[in-house]
Parts: structure tokens; C-alpha cells; sequence
């Protein structure tokens, strides 16, 4: 592994004096950072940085060398939601949308997930596997460093295990750091959808001791919400899922008020994620615990809904992430340059605060923040350089362009 030194960096940006967990309130409209600065990577993790005028009393240094006048260096992007293990597009259901079918309507007809569900129990484990490399050599090359993915398309417990086991083949075969959550409470199959009950004693006794078993979850979530899990079918999922030590992160509040943010502050989950219906009650819940907020942008674009009340949360003095759902229903896409560019113009969130909620806070969501999220000495060198571009606000700002030139990550350029 060959060390590497950055050298002449414009700003090196999201570099704080002493570690942090996450940021939240006015907090986040702060970003530490260096002007003219260089970064050491030695063994794959970030060894020392500082301004240039220190750089010639440093002894040992790297022969190998990227010079970044002009550019910024920062974190690369951590994306905390995500589905992007799917075994085909679903580009006719958009058509329906077009013509004005809800979600819900989709979902009630058999379609959404419950279409992706069939095809999975068609698809190979090869084929599953091939196509989200693909996926993930994509998102890498927008600065994502770090990525969480879903189960959920399987709903039987042989396409779910399937689905997982792809997911730890991503993890040995990717440079990206990758967690698994365990998503069987998805959706409720057809067969089932006069009798959820069942469907949820098959979650809890079938699937989630096999999922503990084999050891292939860092998660487990469920898809509380209008139309799909209860707050109590949550609950006993993750009283379950617990006896596994399986921390939740929830999909909560998309549709309705559901009380899956309540649920899923009372199991004190990592994350809950899409908060569109948020209110008083629920920001009041998620003060003082230990849950991150996450907002994604490319849903409620994509399905022109409400939107979540990020800039209220902040007022509030909550923290906020923002991560993609990439998926095939209601997020086609995984580029986290694209959302943090919706932050700003759908959120009305300061460049500042859209970096904290792709760096440290999505860390954060993803339970690697002691690992990635900041630039701090021992942490791992996921890193990205920017192109040559006038100012970090360039980056929320222009929306259809690729900023970033170089992606390092584990200590070696991808």
C-alpha cells in the first residue's frame, strides 16, 4: 500500500480539531476547515495534515504525490439508504406515476415493491451481484465512499437470504465501505394482505433467526408507515431483532403521520429515514435521543411529494442526513452529488449544512462516524479531490455536473 501526500489543496474541508460524533442545530451551518493545506495517507488511513507553511519541517515524507492547487479535499460521501440491489428497472410504473397513479395505487394493485419482489425470486445471485457492482462502480464515481444497502425485495425468506448474501459478496469484492440491513418487513405480500399478522410472525420466526445465523445483517428495518406495517407489527420486529443485536434504522413518515419515528426512537434506532410528515410531536421525540434524522431528497422528488421540514429540524437543534434510496420504484439514482444539490435548492439548506449531512451525520446513520465522515488523523482515507472549481458552494450549486476528479479510498485511488 503505497502512502500517499496531497499537496497545495485549496481548502481541505470537514477537518475539526477534536472528533465528533455528528453535528446538529446551528452546528451545522459550521465546517472546519484548512486553506492551503496537505494531507498524508499512510497504511490506508489518514496520517497528518496541516497548512502548507509546515509542510518542510515534516520528516519521511511520501514520494508519491497528487498536487490539488485549485481543488478542495473532503470526505467522501457516506450514503446511508439504499436499495441498490434490485433485479430490474421498473421505467413502466414511472409511466403510471406520469399518468397519475399514486405510490399507494401502485402498491395496492400488486406493483412497486411487490413487482421488484417477483423478479428477485427469478433472479440469480451472479446476475444480482454483477449488476450492483455496476451500481456501485457508478456511485463511486460521484465521491460516495460508503454505502448502506437494504434486503426487502425478496419477502420470502429464501430471496431475502439471497439478497443478503449478495450484499456480503459486495462487501469482500467493493473497496466501499458497505453495511447490510435486513428488510423483510418491506412490504406485505399479496397473499398475506388479509392476514399481515402472519406475514409478520414469518419476519420474526423464519427469517430473522436464519439472517442472525448466517450472520448477514448490520441492521434491521421495517417500512413503518400508511398502507404497509403498523406501529405494533414494528414493535414486535424489533423486540425481536434485538434478542439478535440488531440495532433498527426505520423507514418512517413518507406517507402519513405514522408513528415510526416514535417507534423507532423507543428502540432507539440509528436512523429514521424520510420524515416528509414531521411535525411537532415527532421533532419533539427525536430531541435528546440518540437517532439521526434522514431526509431523501430523490424520493420526493421523484414521487413529487410533500417535503420534510429540514430547515425546521435544524431550527430545532436537530441533526440532519441526507442519503439517496437508491432504488428502482422511487429513487432511480445513487448520486449523492444530485442530492446534496436538492438539499440546497428543494431544503433550503446551506452548502454547509448539506456537507455535514453527506459527511459526518450519514456516518453517523450508518454507525462507521469513529471510521469516516471527517478528514481526522487515524481515520480510514476515504477522500475525494474536487475538479478545479471556484468555491465549496459550487457544489450544491451545479447540479448536472461531476465536481470530483479523484476518489481515494482504503488509501488507494480507485
Amino acid at each position: 500500500m503505497n502512502d500517499i501526500l496531497i499537496t497545495n489543496i485549496k481548502e481541505l474541508l470537514q477537518a475539526p480539531e477534536e472528533a465528533v460524533s455528528y453535528v446538529a442545530g446551528d452546528r451545522m451551518k459550521e465546517i472546519p476547515r484548512v486553506k492551503n493545506a496537505w494531507l498524508w495517507i499512510k497504511d490506508g488511513k489518514i496520517f497528518d495534515f496541516g497548512s502548507m507553511d509546515e509542510l518542510e519541517d515534516k520528516n519521511g515524507l511520501p514520494a508519491n504525490r497528487i498536487e490539488a492547487s485549485g481543488k478542495y479535499v473532503l470526505p467522501a460521501w457516506c450514503d446511508s439508504h439504499t436499495h441498490l440491489v434490485y433485479p430490474q428497472s421498473r421505467e413502466i410504473e414511472y409511466i403510471d406515476k406520469i399518468k397519475g397513479l399514486s405510490y399507494e395505487e401502485i402498491a395496492e394493485r400488486g406493483g412497486g415493491i411487490l413487482n421488484s419482489a417477483k423478479k428477485m425470486q427469478e433472479a440469480s445471485e451472479d446476475k444480482l451481484f454483477e449488476d450492483a457492482m455496476k451500481r456501485i462502480q457508478e456511485i463511486t464515481r460521484w465521491g460516495t465512499g460508503a454505502v448502506e444497502i437494504k434486503s426487502g425485495y425478496g419477502l420470502t425468506t429464501e430471496s431475502e437470504l439471497k439478497m443478503l448474501r449478495v450484499i456480503k459478496r459486495l462487501k469482500k469484492n467493493s473497496p466501499l465501505t458497505i453495511k447490510a440491513t435486513f428488510l423483510g418487513a418491506h412490504s406485505i405480500p399479496m397473499e398475506y394482505r388479509n392476514d399481515q399478522s402472519k406475514y409478520v410472525d414469518i419476519v420474526i420466526n423464519e427469517m430473522l433467526p436464519k439472517v442472525a445465523e448466517e450472520e448477514l445483517a448490520d441492521f434491521v428495518d421495517v417500512f413503518c408507515d400508511k398502507g404497509f406495517f403498523t406501529v405494533e407489527d414494528t414493535d414486535r420486529i424489533l423486540e425481536a431483532a434485538a434478542k439478535f443485536g440488531m440495532r433498527p434504522k426505520i423507514h418512517a413518515n413518507e406517507l402519513d403521520y405514522s408513528g415510526g419515528i416514535q417507534v423507532g426512537v423507543k428502540h432507539n434506532a440509528l436512523s429514521v429515514d424520510h420524515l416528509e410528515f414531521t411535525g411537532d410531536d415527532e421533532i419533539a421525540a427525536l430531541k435528546d435521543s440518540d437517532t439521526m434524522p434522514t431526509i431523501l431528497p430523490g424520493a420526493a422528488f421523484f414521487l413529487n411529494m410533500a417535503l420534510a421540514p429540514a430547515r425546521k429540524m435544524m431550527e430545532s437543534g436537530l441533526p440532519v442526513a441526507l442519503a439517496t434510496d437508491f432504488n428502482p420504484g422511487s429513487s432511480p439514482s445513487g448520486n449523492m452529488q444530485l442530492i446534496m444539490a436538492m438539499g440546497s435548492i428543494m431544503y433550503r439548506m446551506l452548502p454547509e449544512e448539506v456537507i455535514n449531512a453527506v459527511t459526518i451525520n450519514t456516518a453517523y446513520a450508518m454507525n462507521v462516524e469513529k471510521e469516516l465522515g471527517t478528514i481526522t488523523k487515524g481515520k480510514k482515507a476515504n477522500i475525494l479531490i474536487t475538479k478545479n472549481i471556484p468555491s465549496p458552494e459550487y457544489l450544491t450549486y451545479a447540479y448536472g455536473e461531476n465536481k470530483v476528479e479523484t476518489v481515494i479510498l482504503n488509501g488507494e485511488v480507485v
